[in-house]
């Protein structure tokens, strides 16, 4: 898999550093949205045993790197944004990430490996522009579009 000149580097932490545990995690909600490049394992590394791979979702290319020593975890300063068609979909990004993860505000949630996300409609914009449109926004956990037309 060839990288993009520019792309996204992500630290992660799992128990054995390997990081089939993201690919088979990320792979089981984004299925065919989702491409893995070949695991290239670092070995012994000061983070622990490390391993390292390209991976896309939607066609985004990111490298990943997964240490069996801990740390510096993800925070919200840096969230991947899934723009989703409907209801369904949102519900579907929601329920897999916050099973094993948490739920913050405004459709921001973490999934199990501390990696956060924002899922929201496509036409988000337009719903922060609907009366209270921003005070709905701002009681909601996970986004819940008929609630903008109440």
């Amino acid at each position: 898999m060839k990288p993009g000149k520019i792309m996204p580097a992500l630290w992660f932490f799992t128990p054995d550093g390997k990081v089939e545990h993201l690919i088979h995690y990320y792979q089981n909600v984004f299925k065919d949205h989702f491409e893995a490049g070949t695991i290239i394992p670092l070995g012994e590394t000061p983070g622990g045993y490390a391993e390292m791979c390209t991976i896309r979702f939607f066609g985004q290319a990111y490298h990943i790197m997964s240490t069996s020593k801990e740390h510096h975890p993800f925070n919200d300063a840096f969230a991947i944004v899934v723009h989703c068609s409907n209801q369904e979909e949102i519900d579907a990004y929601w329920d897999y990430f916050t099973k094993e993860g948490k739920e913050s505000q405004c459709g921001w949630c973490q999934d199990r490996f501390g990696l956060r996300w924002q899922i929201i409609p496509e036409n988000m914009g337009a719903l922060l522009q609907t009366p209270n449109g921003n005070a709905v926004m701002m009681k909601q956990k996970k986004i819940v579009v008929s609630e903008y037309h109440s």
